[in-house]
């Protein structure tokens, strides 16, 4: 299924813009709760004012969130910014460290933002990243009846190989965006829809139903 996928979208990758692995860390951090979209209009001036970990950890938490309020909770985002820069400085000599003991000690900073930078920038993932399009369509695709995001985790890479962690997670996000929607999923355009040999989506034309969670009762 996921070969299937990747053919579908042999462009899918990590679409925060960023050019170092500090800058991905800062946009990934920025990016809990709000789009990519959202994240890609504010990193150009954040990046062009705090070139650098140590920039950044002489900076005023105020003046960060000058740059970022458009996004939610962007006050406690310039915090975690300024004191991971801060860590990095201390503890790495301004580097990002490659391993996710490491990573997760920074603020703001969770297994899912740690294994995106050691996906991405070091082609060394400890585990497949996880968000809401990853958890709604390894559901969908009967990987996993887990629903939680970190028991997910864990049946994907007990799935998947190791060498597929990191591009799993890009592949599932692209079709999740694209293709396989929360509400009305595009399964006409699906290549697991009518697939063979054991590789149709068991929720292929009904995939609206799995994968989301329940609505919130009216009071």
């Amino acid at each position: 299924m996921l070969g299937l996928l990747a053919v579908r979208h042999p462009d899918a990758h990590c679409e925060l813009d960023h050019a170092t692995p500090f800058q991905l860390l800062c946009a990934t951090v920025m990016s809990a709760q709000t789009t990519d979209v959202a994240v890609n209009k504010l990193t150009p001036a954040l990046f062009a004012k705090y070139t650098d970990a140590a920039a950044l950890a002489a900076a005023e938490p105020r003046d960060v969130e000058d740059l970022i309020n458009r996004i939610g909770m962007f006050r406690q985002k310039a915090k975690n910014l300024v004191g991971l820069a801060k860590l990095l400085c201390e503890r790495h000599a301004g580097e990002v460290p490659r391993s996710l003991a490491a990573l997760v000690e920074l603020p703001g900073v969770g297994r899912k933002t740690a294994n995106v930078v050691l996906g991405v920038c070091f082609g060394a993932p400890e585990g497949v990243v996880v968000d809401t399009h990853v958890q709604r369509l390894s559901q969908r695709l009967g990987w996993t009846k887990e629903t939680e995001p970190a028991d997910i985790e864990q049946a994907l890479c007990k799935l998947l190989p190791r060498e597929d962690w990191d591009r799993t997670s890009h592949v599932l996000i692209f079709h999740g965006r694209r293709v396989c929607a929360a509400q009305k999923p595009k399964c006409d355009e699906c290549p697991l829809a009518t697939a063979g040999d054991g590789l149709v989506c068991p929720s292929a034309f009904q995939a609206e139903t799995v994968g989301r969670k329940p609505p919130r009762a009216r009071r």
